[in-house]
């Protein structure tokens, strides 16, 4: 059975349980709220819920196969809401799916693909019945806002990441696959981003538009809601901008490297080409070569080669070339 939990709520207090194989008695009394949580359901036990509270055939479909990008559909006096969670697993972010039936006295979630479950949350507005007695209106919120507060953990470990990475990167050359790593986290923030954009216009929508079974004292909690998606769109646009410097000052230090070494070995060549220049003309075996009879000929080649090495060396010091 993929129900989580199903309960009628009368005045924010628990009522009583509910069960899908008693679908008499899922419909709420008066006075009541129903709220049911499903995870990854059948299409037996949506169809059902269909029967019971009059879903939208469509809306039914959509949350049976789980396709959705974020988005509000209205369907006569009900609302269908369509949510996307995320969550890190090992280094890439994987997405999940929570889409919602808002009615005037029941509201249905159903998750696909997510590992937070709404059993805190549920525990957390059963701790404050004046707020849950809202009903459907604020629970909504509440889920989207549990929604939007699972995304920040992704924001924080990928930070700690790329300032490891950071780190590294002024210490040593970044290796092949922390370079491999700095495009692929690239590619998951871009795509995370995109999906920011349309869970800020469905809060937006909630806040701005009339909207059956949203009372106008509720809205502004979509706004918070909201401000809690552009919030984290200027964090992942942020750890974007940290990507590119990361990748850019790794490879302006590897150029500043790679020419500290050219150079050194530019002037290890300068001293060596003296001496060989030297030995290379004396080597020459011509017959008539005035310094050969020379008495002082050997200690003042290996003078002038020693001297003329020196020379380069303080030069090249100097320079800061070695």
């Amino acid at each position: 059975m993929s129900v989580v939990a199903a309960i009628a709520y009368r005045d924010g207090l628990r009522s009583r349980e509910l069960s899908l194989d008693e679908p008499e008695g899922l419909m709420p009394r008066p006075g009541e709220f129903v709220w049911i949580g499903l995870v990854e359901p059948g299409k037996a036990e949506l169809e059902t819920l269909q029967k019971v509270f009059g879903l939208h055939p469509l809306a039914v479909e959509d949350a049976l196969h789980a396709r959705q990008m974020p988005k509000v559909d209205l369907y006569g006096e009900a609302l269908f809401v369509v949510a996307k969670t995320a969550q890190l697993v090992e280094g890439r972010i994987e997405y999940g799916e929570t889409d919602i039936f808002v009615g005037p006295r029941h509201l249905i979630t159903v998750r696909h693909g997510s590992a937070r479950a709404h059993t805190e949350l549920r525990e957390h507005l059963e701790a404050t019945p004046r707020l849950l007695a809202h009903g459907g209106d604020y629970v909504l919120h509440a889920v989207l806002d549990f929604i939007v507060d699972g995304y920040l953990p992704i924001v924080d470990a990928i930070d700690d990441e790329l300032a490891e990475m950071e780190r590294r990167a002024l210490d040593a050359f970044l290796s092949r696959y922390e370079v491999t790593r700095i495009f692929a986290l690239r590619r998951e923030l871009m795509r995370f981003r995109k999906l920011l954009g349309p869970m800020e216009q469905v809060a937006s929508e909630l806040e701005h538009h009339d909207m059956p079974c949203i009372d106008a004292e509720v809205k502004p909690y979509f706004r918070d809601v909201k401000d809690h998606i552009a919030r984290t769109a200027s964090l992942v646009e942020g750890l974007r901008d940290v990507l590119t410097s990361v990748f850019e000052v790794s490879s302006l230090l590897e150029q500043q490297r790679q020419g500290v070494i050219t150079r050194q070995l530019a002037a290890w060549a300068a001293m060596l080409a003296v001496p060989t220049a030297i030995a290379g003309i004396y080597g020459m075996n011509f017959e008539h070569m005035p310094e050969l009879r020379w008495t002082f000929g050997y200690p003042v080649a290996l003078g002038v080669i020693i001297g003329v090495c020196l020379l380069l060396y303080w030069r090249f010091k100097r320079a800061k070339w070695l």
